[in-house]
C-alpha cells in the first residue's frame, strides 16, 4: 500500500508492525491517517502470513489523540470520527494486537491503545484522557474499555482529572503488560508477537476470541462456553500432530538466545 501517514513493515515471522507516522504532528488522528489505518488492518487480516499485528507510533508520540486542526475545517459531525474508525479496525483483526506505546498516548490515542490485547510501554509512554476537560465524550470504548482494564474508580480518576499516567503508574495499575527502556521497545513487543505467533494459527485467533467472549459472560456460562468450544475443537486434535508440535516447542525453547 501506497501510504502517507501509516507505514506497515511485515517481519517474515507471522507478525506485522503497523506505525503511525505523523511525528511531526505528534501522530494525531487526522482523516487521512484513519482513512490508511483502516485500510491497512483490513489488509494485514486478509493477509494469512500475518497472525499478529504490532502497533506503535513514530517519534516521541504514540498517539496525541484527534488532529484539532480539522474541526473548523470540516462539517462532518466530530470531524468525521465515527467513520474510518480504528479501535473498530483492531477490533475486527482476528489475531493478537500488541500495543508498543513509545510515548504520549491521550485521548483518541488512549483508546487505541485500550483496544489492543496487551500493552508494552516505554519508560517514556504517557497516558491521558483529556476528553472531559476540552468538552468531549469517547466514542470508540475508551470510557468501557478503560473501566474494565484498570477499574472504575481508577478509570474516573484518569479520565475527570484529565491528568497524566506515567508508564510505572500505568503497570502497577494493571494498564500495561510491560514497562522498558525506549530502546528496548520495539525488541520486547516484537519478542511477544513472535511467540504468539509461533502458535498454531487457528487456535491462536480461538482461543483469543474464548478470552474475549468469556471476558464479556458470567462464570457459569463462561465456563460452559470454554466447555463447548472445547469439546468440539479437542475431539477432532490429531494425536502425531500434537506431538510434532510439542516436539517443535521444546526444540524452539532449548535454542540459545
Amino acid at each position: 500500500m501506497d501510504c502517507k501517514t501509516i507505514r506497515v513493515v511485515r517481519s517474515g515471522e507471522g507478525f506485522a508492525t503497523l506505525v503511525l507516522n505523523r511525528p511531526d504532528k505528534l501522530n494525531t488522528l487526522s482523516n487521512e491517517l484513519r482513512r490508511e489505518f483502516v485500510a491497512a488492518v483490513a489488509s494485514l487480516q486478509a493477509d494469512p502470513a500475518v497472525r499478529v499485528l504490532v502497533l506503535t507510533g513514530a517519534g516521541r508520540a504514540f498517539s496525541a489523540g484527534m488532529d484539532l486542526d480539522e474541526w473548523g475545517a470540516t462539517d462532518e459531525l466530530a470531524a468525521g470520527a465515527y467513520d474510518n474508525d480504528p479501535v473498530r479496525a483492531i477490533r475486527a483483526f482476528s489475531g493478537p494486537v500488541i500495543g508498543a506505546i513509545n510515548g504520549l498516548a491521550m485521548t483518541g490515542g488512549l483508546e487505541i491503545a485500550l483496544s489492543c490485547d496487551l500493552l508494552v510501554a516505554s519508560t517514556q509512554a504517557r497516558f491521558a484522557d483529556t476528553h472531559a476537560h476540552v468538552g468531549l465524550l469517547p466514542g470508540w470504548g475508551g470510557s468501557v474499555r478503560m473501566a474494565r482494564a484498570i477499574g472504575l474508580n481508577r478509570a474516573k480518576e484518569l479520565a475527570l482529572t484529565g491528568r497524566y499516567l506515567g508508564a510505572d503508574e500505568a503497570l502497577a495499575w494493571g494498564l500495561v503488560n510491560h514497562v522498558v527502556a525506549p530502546e528496548a521497545l520495539m525488541a520486547k513487543a516484537e519478542e511477544i508477537a513472535g511467540q504468539m505467533a509461533a502458535a498454531v494459527p487457528e487456535t491462536l485467533t480461538a482461543y483469543k476470541r474464548l478470552l474475549d467472549d468469556g471476558a464479556s459472560l458470567p462464570m457459569d456460562e463462561a465456563l460452559a462456553l470454554e466447555r463447548r468450544l472445547s469439546i468440539e475443537n479437542n475431539a477432532g486434535a490429531d494425536r502425531e500432530a500434537i506431538n510434532a508440535r510439542v516436539a517443535a516447542m521444546v526444540a524452539r525453547r532449548k535454542k540459545p538466545k
